[in-house]
């Protein structure tokens, strides 16, 4: 049997590599973004998007695209557009988020909670 140092984070936690590409800093918001409002130019997104900077918003726009959750797409007209939106591979991550919701509408409490309590602590 291999050792166990040996394993990469991916063979030992199969979701490592899922929680990297989705939960990645921005890359909720900017889904959650597309998904509700549907299709977007670059400046709706970063309007949506406050803390954003334009800089980070194209690396992280750039990013889920090569990811394939979301698709860009050029329209050649003057000035040119371009728009964003989720793509079926985004769109199927849609029950995972809404799990996560339950989860923090009904946990979020007791983390506070449970943070308060640490916090207190000598």
């Amino acid at each position: 049997m291999e050792n166990d140092a040996a394993i990469s984070p991916e063979f030992a936690c199969p979701i490592a590599p899922v929680v990297d590409i989705v939960f990645s800093r921005w890359t909720t918001p900017i889904l959650w973004t597309l998904h509700t409002h549907g299709r977007q130019r670059f400046v709706e997104v970063q309007r949506r998007i406050t803390s954003i900077t334009p800089k980070v918003l194209t690396q992280r726009l750039r990013q889920l695209e090569r990811d394939g959750l979301i698709v860009r797409t050029y329209h050649p007209e003057v000035p040119p557009r371009v728009e964003y939106e989720i793509s079926e591979l985004g769109r199927s991550l849609a029950p995972v988020f809404a799990h996560l919701t339950d989860w923090a509408t009904a946990n979020l409490p007791q983390v506070a909670q449970a943070r308060e309590h640490y916090d207190a602590q000598p």
